[in-house]
């Protein structure tokens, strides 16, 4: 499932801050209360990529993720190239499993 960092800015008192959460929601100011404030630039933060010794581990968040990005352990790759294919590959398939076919 999507994990998104989203930035925002208050539309009233022109505060930033950043809330993370499984899709592009409107939110509340933290600072004066002004509601429905849309993001300004979202971050995909769905899946990553850890070194671990000789290892790069992916890690993705799964489609079943609501409150937290509950991220799963995909697997250990020799090569950082070949663990960003896998990320990819695998973020596609919890898309289309979440979604459909596009």
């Amino acid at each position: 499932m999507a994990w998104l960092a989203n930035h925002h800015i208050c539309y009233r008192c022109e505060e930033h801050w950043v809330d993370e959460w499984s899709c592009q929601c409107d939110d509340e100011c933290p600072y004066c209360g002004a509601r429905n404030s849309s993001p300004v630039e979202s971050e995909d933060l769905s899946g990553f990529i850890d070194r671990d010794g000789l290892d790069y581990v992916v890690y993705v968040s799964p489609g079943t993720a609501e409150h937290d990005p509950d991220y799963e352990e995909i697997g250990r790759y020799p090569s950082e190239r070949i663990a960003k294919m896998i990320m990819t590959r695998r973020l596609k398939w919890e898309w289309r499993k979440a979604f459909g076919s596009p």
